[in-house]
């Protein structure tokens, strides 16, 4: 169907990958924990565009400038993992409420006015965006299931992309669901938020060196 082989078998790996533990994962829990539901859901939101994006890029074949083009690599990691550290640093030494340090919402003297997810939603994306390791997964997993001879090899990418990012969006929206709501009495105690924002920004910044320090 449409080139792909052994869509089930790609469906039970694709599970397995969205529930092991990964830097997304972890991504979104710690939002969640530290900022509350709806923070994780627009992380969730902005995590899975960016699935996608990296589809798109397999399946028109960008990709492969990543994987061909050392340059090309090393440039997108250090933008990831810079962007990363400096949203860990900015909890961190930030004395404000978590959603108002991650723009969430904004101090304007005696009142807090809140703002559209837009803003956490883009960190979400960037933050998967420039990840080169999740480009050069796509680009080595997803071909796996796809017969090489089939005309078609992008309408593939595409569909094999769509039910990874649709998994994946699913389990991601129960973690985010389950983790905001067991740290919610946490999050009313200013104290323990703001412990638990400078512990979420301290593995940001874990996050971040992680990725810089991985290889291709």
């Amino acid at each position: 169907m449409f080139g792909i082989e052994n869509y089930f078998g790609f469906i039970i790996a694709a599970l397995i990958l969205n529930i092991t533990p990964g830097t997304d994962s972890i991504y979104i829990i710690t939002r969640s924990v530290s900022q509350g539901r709806s923070a994780g859901l627009h992380s969730v939101f902005g995590i899975t565009s960016g699935i996608l994006v990296h589809t798109l890029l397999a399946a028109f074949g960008l990709s492969v400038l990543l994987a061909s083009s050392p340059l090309a690599f090393m440039i997108v990691k250090y933008l990831g993992a810079a962007y990363l550290c400096y949203l860990g640093l900015k909890m961190i030494v930030s004395t404000k409420s978590g959603a108002i340090a991650m723009g969430l919402a904004e101090n304007t003297g005696t009142t807090t006015v809140t703002n559209t997810g837009w803003h956490i939603y883009r960190q979400g994306v960037l933050t998967n965006v420039l990840n080169p390791k999740v480009a050069l997964f796509f680009l080595a997993f997803l071909p796996q299931f796809i017969n090489p001879s089939y005309a078609h090899s992008t309408l593939s990418f595409l569909l094999l992309g769509l039910t990874f990012a649709t998994m994946g969006f699913l389990w991601c929206v129960c973690l985010s669901l389950l983790s905001s709501r067991f740290s919610a009495r946490m999050r009313a105690n200013p104290a323990i938020e703001t412990i638990m924002n400078r512990i979420s920004g301290a593995v940001f910044f874990g996050l971040g060196i992680k990725l810089l320090t991985e290889k291709a």
